[in-house]
């Protein structure tokens, strides 16, 4: 009998993240479920999750130090560690013309430290391990915002971006061990985190945005995670996937 792989997926417990596990899960893997406060949500997914050994992992992923036990935990429970899914983010809304300096610094280190160095910090743990399997694939969840820009959030834009081309170095670095890197660059999704700007926004103004009329949906993500953890996708490496509607194009 085989034995079923291993993701970890970072910010499970909700959102993007949750999609992902769920995904996951129906493809056959077995999932560790990451969750910073949310514990309660963490839980209950793991009792929707298709198949079994799924457990859940504390970890502020923000910190070096639980990314490093994160990752330990992990390989602890199962032996080994096939897919990274780094989900975890959050949007800071930043204003240039009215934020104070100290602010200013605070928001740029709290979103670079979240949204960039927490998925490397992640990817520098599983890799050695993924190398000794000679075989691993992690997955890292940008923006369609790293490519156009966010002019009310230029710290999380810039950690996006940064993560992008981060994503291409790894896979140039890893793909020799037999490791793919991948980053998938969503637009507008409707998660509990996005729905309240959108709302802000206007819901059918944001849904314009698409030539499809409407906003994307957090199962559309974790079924394209799902595809890239699965076989026949080791030559995408060092891609970045836009998932955005067609709503931003890239030449």
């Amino acid at each position: 009998m085989s034995v079923p792989k291993v993701a970890l997926v970072t910010g499970a417990a909700s959102g993007i993240g949750r999609a992902s596990a769920i995904a996951l899960a129906a493809a056959g893997f077995t999932v560790a479920v990451n969750y910073r406060s949310k514990k309660h949500d963490a839980l209950a997914l793991l009792e929707e999750l298709d198949g079994d050994g799924h457990q859940a992992f504390y970890a502020d992923v923000a910190s070096a130090t639980d990314a490093e036990k994160l990752v330990e935990d992990v390989l602890g429970a199962y032996q080994r560690l096939d897919v990274l899914v780094n989900a975890a983010g959050q949007f800071t809304p930043q204003d240039v013309k009215s934020a104070d300096y100290e602010q200013w610094q605070s928001d740029w280190q709290q979103s670079l430290q979240l949204n960039l160095m927490a998925p490397l910090n992640l990817a520098f743990q599983v890799a050695k391990p993924m190398m000794k399997q000679g075989a691993g694939k992690i997955i890292n969840i940008t923006s369609r915002g790293a490519f156009r820009g966010e002019p009310t959030a230029p710290a999380y834009g810039a950690a996006k971006s940064g993560l992008n081309s981060a994503t291409q170095s790894l896979a140039l670095a890893l793909g020799s061990h037999g490791i793919c890197v991948y980053a998938i660059a969503p637009g507008w999704t409707e998660t509990p985190a996005a729905s309240p700007r959108i709302r802000n926004q206007g819901w059918d103004d944001v849904a314009a945005q698409s030539p499809l009329g409407r906003i994307g949906r957090p199962s559309e993500i974790g079924n394209l995670v799902a595809f890239l953890a699965g076989s026949e996708t080791e030559y995408l490496t060092g891609a970045i996937i836009d998932a955005n509607g067609a709503s931003y194009l890239r030449n």
